[in-house]
């Protein structure tokens, strides 16, 4: 039932041109409650914390899947390279802890504290902490861990968390949908919050001037089961089954059919729960996931199953551009 809403709310608004026009009245409801808690916190009615440390926010203004997560990853590798101590922190979507915040390591489950959090502190190494409560999960994490400089994943709409920095990610291919906010469109906020952020990173080829583009690259399988690495190219000769549970999983697809693979396609919720079942198939061919799926399925999986990590690439402007800004707030 979830993964067939799901579809028909992406073709509403990605592909309808009519139902969102219908459904627009309830989208500028849903404008006018987003302004109105802008306004309370801009008049201190409703409270924002400030940190000791710059904050970075990583997030987007549509529902669904950006490449926030590879470009979070690509942060933080980037500003340890650039003698920051980075710490990063997390909803945790999905997690089910009884208690938050939590600290998450490679070692967390990710039924407690979400796929993405894990997927993050696995890649990165650095010090994650997830919450509902961003303040909270910040607070614990300066309070447990040597950090400088702080990275939220996702939050752009989490104004309880004063930040130093928006980045907003855009889908390349699908951009802003129909242009209506949530349920007629997609947006979270009105389209003229991308104009307050500091930087737009576009995944795919950027359409403004004042916009930074990123390209998602990927051209190996890890086995699930034993670690080994093969180039995606050696998987052209035999058909190939691929699951995502991601927030747009044709752009996993594509990534593979790319590479000159031919796969059978397997579209799940994201964040979904994976189940053995749902990665098994009678034919025994390879199954090739993102990721991010990976993480939920390592503890049933067999040797036919294989991951495929994605890297963000942001053209080096961006780095030059961000690393100034940083700077700036940092030396304050």
């Amino acid at each position: 039932m979830k993964k067939t809403l799901a579809r028909w709310l992406t073709d509403i608004w990605y592909k309808d041109p009519f139902i969102g026009v219908w459904l627009s009245p309830l989208g500028f409801i849903f404008s006018d409650v987003v302004k109105f808690r802008k306004f309370l916190y801009r008049r201190g009615l409703l409270k924002t914390h400030t940190l000791p440390v710059p904050v970075i926010v990583v997030g987007n203004i549509t529902v669904g899947g950006t490449g926030k997560t590879p470009l979070i990853i690509w942060l933080a590798g980037f500003l340890k390279e650039s003698g920051f101590k980075p710490g990063i922190i997390s909803r945790g979507y999905g997690g089910q802890a009884e208690a938050w915040p939590q600290m998450v390591t490679a070692e967390s489950d990710p039924q407690n504290v979400g796929d993405e959090a894990l997927l993050i502190a696995k890649r990165t190494g650095c010090p994650v902490a997830v919450g509902p409560l961003r303040v909270d999960a910040a607070n614990r994490l300066l309070e447990q861990a040597d950090c400088n400089v702080i990275l939220s994943d996702d939050g752009l709409q989490h104004y309880a968390l004063n930040r130093d920095i928006e980045i907003a990610v855009v889908d390349g291919e699908r951009r802003f949908g129909n242009g209506y906010c949530l349920p007629a469109g997609p947006l979270r906020e009105p389209i003229e919050r991308i104009q307050n952020v500091d930087f737009v990173i576009v995944n795919g080829e950027k359409s403004e001037e004042n916009e930074f583009s990123m390209q998602l690259e990927g051209g190996l399988a890890v086995n699930l089961m034993t670690g080994e690495q093969k180039p995606l190219q050696e998987f052209k000769a035999v058909g190939c089954h691929a699951i995502a549970g991601i927030g747009h999983p044709e752009r996993f697809f594509k990534l593979l059919e790319a590479a000159g693979l031919t796969c059978i396609t397997h579209s799940f919720p994201d964040h979904y729960a994976f189940q053995r079942h749902d990665i098994e198939f009678t034919d025994n061919k390879p199954v090739l996931m993102t990721e991010k799926d990976a993480v939920k399925c390592t503890a049933f999986a067999g040797k036919q199953h294989w991951s495929v990590p994605v890297t963000a690439v942001p053209e080096p402007v961006f780095s030059e551009q961000l690393l100034k800004t940083l700077r700036e707030k940092h030396d304050r």
